[in-house]
């Protein structure tokens, strides 16, 4: 496939490469992408799931917000795929700087990346708001209603960003940083929807932009190479030499 030798020729030539990705990375990990409003959402809660991720929702109704968090955000049975691999692999051979990602789920880091940046948080961290003590992933999946705190009985709060809060700063920066030196920026698994995480691919001034991704983005029109697929088969057939 034309499409594959060319990016072939991109990875190969380069030593500076940026991933970033979205919920699409996640899909062939089995991780749903909680966006897509489907017919089990109307069924089952009664409110929209960007309203129940929203802070004020979290607030007012912790309940509701962590039966929706148990059923949908905590998939700690999920693998990293195809996809996760390969840039864990790119990293290693010193060809991929950073993985800039919107996930939560922490499978980069589960792949082996060691340089990921999580926009959105992650579902690994969790505090209790009252007195910061910190709880992982498998507390948070085995409690039952609200988590409370063992320490002090305080909420624990996971460490995602919600709808309505804002993006960690230093995250940003750093993000910011990566692109601006990238040579190379591969966008993947992520239709651009969401900002202000979509708004960074304009901090990027490299080489080649690469788009992958099953359906149309903002940035089709101005990548050097959009190839319509499958992030993890895509990547699954470069070679990270």
């Amino acid at each position: 496939m034309e499409e594959i030798r060319q990016l072939q020729e991109i990875v190969s030539e380069s030593s500076n490469i940026v991933f970033f990705g979205g919920a699409g990375v996640s899909t062939e990990s089995g991780i749903p992408d909680f966006r897509s409003v489907d017919g089990l959402y109307h069924m089952k809660y009664d409110y929209p799931p960007e309203t129940i991720l929203s802070h004020t929702f979290f607030m007012r109704k912790p309940e509701e917000f962590y039966r929706f968090y148990h059923d949908k955000m905590l998939c700690l049975d999920a693998k990293p795929n195809a996809a996760h691999r390969k840039l864990a692999e790119l990293e290693k051979k010193g060809k991929l700087r950073a993985v800039i990602t919107q996930n939560i789920d922490g499978l980069h880091q589960q792949a082996g990346s060691k340089k990921v940046l999580e926009l959105h948080g992650s579902v690994h961290r969790n505090y209790c708001m009252k007195c910061g003590a910190f709880y992982d992933a498998h507390y948070m999946k085995e409690a039952r209603g609200v988590p409370k705190c063992s320490k002090c009985g305080g909420m624990i709060k996971p460490d995602v960003v919600l709808y309505e809060e804002s993006l960690d700063q230093k995250t940003l920066s750093e993000s910011v940083a990566f692109l601006s030196q990238a040579e190379v920026l591969i966008i993947g698994g992520t239709s651009l929807a969401v900002y202000p995480a979509a708004g960074l691919i304009d901090y990027f001034r490299g080489r080649h932009l690469v788009v992958i991704n099953k359906s149309a983005t903002p940035r089709d029109a101005s990548a050097d190479l959009l190839i319509q697929g499958s992030i993890g088969e895509v990547l699954g057939q470069i070679r990270a030499d």
